[in-house]
């Protein structure tokens, strides 16, 4: 049995991507600092935040709807970085970095709640 939220591997997966993108998006320019650099990190911030509230509420209902909040604000992330790369505020080497800790995160994300949903 885990301890804490912080030793789910989704989690640490999650919460190290979101630190990565905020250190892409240090670099984009300042006048998005409220448009979609904003909205990307929040979303970032999201999939760990979610991952942590739902396993923390101690009900299996409720850590199901909070892992799927997480699975949207990663599909969000996605779009948005999809269009940083072609904004060119990405250079093709942050990019390939970033998508492939969202496609890792989508794999373990969905095993988790379909895990949480056959239990």
């Amino acid at each position: 049995m885990l301890k804490s939220y912080r030793e789910l591997l989704v989690w640490q997966k999650s919460y190290a991507l979101a630190l990565e993108l905020y250190s892409a998006t240090s670099d984009f320019p300042k006048h998005e600092i409220y448009g979609l650099t904003s909205q990307m990190r929040r979303a970032s911030v999201s999939i760990p935040s979610n991952i942590a509230e739902g396993y923390a509420r101690g009900y299996r209902p409720e850590y199901i709807r909070f892992t799927g909040v997480a699975y949207g604000s990663l599909a969000e992330l996605q779009t948005q970085l999809m269009l940083a790369r072609d904004l060119d505020y990405l250079n093709p080497k942050q990019y390939d970095e970033l998508a492939s800790g969202y496609e890792e995160l989508e794999r373990m994300l969905s095993a988790l709640i379909r895990a949480l949903k056959n239990k």
